[in-house]
């Protein structure tokens, strides 16, 4: 199998330590394998995604040693690579959906949709959407739009049915369709959710693997239900556990959280941060200072670990210091004088 990965993200803001962890390992597993690397912009938030951060994450990637073979700038023969530019391809397969009768409109405002999560949680339920517009007539449907309400739509989930995958990284996986809900694959304004586009984008760009953050292990198994009604094909899922502060939480920016750009503006050097992230929830034998293609050689899938990764500032100085120790002379005097 040809081994082809991606990094996948949203330009609304600069790129932090989680995302570019998960660029790392998914260009270094790449690498290792004699893969395919690809970016992919999924810029379909009009509101929030600005041409700024494009530019600003690519800047981000090269710096830090991360180079893709597919994607902006590279070109490549599933592009378009920015989601924007992909509306089209997502409208054939919504029309694919509503043949099948997988899809419905939903008229609920985002205002009765919250009632309906508070209620739900009040009574110790999961939230999820409970069916109110799947029960609608061809007539209430007609009337609706007539009378100017634009719809969303949303994918019908199999009743109580197993979703079951092997993650890469944490193992088994199982879930019970009934604890989802229909959810939406169509805004009301006609652009792609992530949910959707993601799935389809991995499917035709013929991703083997995807490597990203447990907080998507959730969206799974709604992509792998999109996937198979369209009899696409899946890639393999591994979801990489969380960089955490010393208190166990997320990190944040009280724990020291830069972004990549602000790291740079603070004299870290780029080496620096390739061989602590790439040890961070991933255990290489080798401890001396790695670049790019000799830290390829020895990352391994099975290697990375099940726990959430802690942030360690002291490790941080620790391969800083290495890296400031392996300059040049030449190249010392352009650090100290940035």
């Amino acid at each position: 199998m040809s081994i082809r990965t991606r990094f996948s993200p949203s330009p609304t803001g600069m790129i932090h330590l989680g995302n570019a962890r998960a660029a790392l390992f998914s260009a270094l597993f790449a690498k290792k394998n004699n893969g395919t690397f690809i970016l992919r912009i999924e810029d379909t938030d009009a509101e929030r995604s600005e041409v700024r951060y494009i530019d600003a994450l690519q800047d981000d990637l090269h710096w830090m040693g991360v180079d893709w073979q597919e994607g902006p700038g590279v070109g490549g023969k599933f592009g378009p690579y920015l989601q924007s530019e992909r509306q089209d391809i997502y409208a054939k397969y919504y029309d694919v959906l509503m043949q099948q009768h997988r899809i419905y409109p939903c008229f609920c405002s985002d205002q009765e949709l919250m009632l309906a999560r508070k209620i739900q949680l009040s009574r110790g339920l999961p939230p999820r959407y409970m069916g109110t517009c799947k029960k609608l007539s061809a007539e209430e449907i007609a009337a609706r739009i007539a009378d100017g309400k634009k719809p969303a739509w949303r994918f019908t989930i199999p009743v109580n049915t197993k979703i079951e995958f092997v993650d890469t990284v944490k193992g088994q996986q199982s879930f019970n369709s009934d604890d989802i809900g229909d959810f939406i694959v169509r805004r009301a304004d006609g652009t792609a959710p992530f949910l959707f586009c993601n799935a389809i984008d991995d499917a035709l760009m013929e991703v083997s693997h995807v490597l990203r953050g447990e907080d998507h292990i959730a969206n799974t198994p709604r992509q792998l239900l999109i996937l198979q009604a369209l009899k696409l094909h899946t890639p393999l899922y591994g979801h990489l556990s969380l960089i955490t502060g010393d208190d166990g939480s997320p990190l944040s920016k009280r724990h020291g959280s830069f972004s990549l750009d602000e790291m740079k503006a603070h004299g870290f050097l780029a080496i620096a941060i390739l061989n602590y992230l790439g040890r961070l929830g991933h255990a290489t034998e080798v401890a001396e200072l790695l670049d790019f293609n000799h830290f390829a050689e020895h990352f391994h899938l099975e290697k990375l670990s099940k726990s959430p990764a802690r942030f360690d500032r002291v490790q941080l100085m620790y391969w800083q210091k290495l890296a400031v120790q392996a300059l040049t002379a030449d190249e010392l005097w352009q650090w100290l004088g940035q």
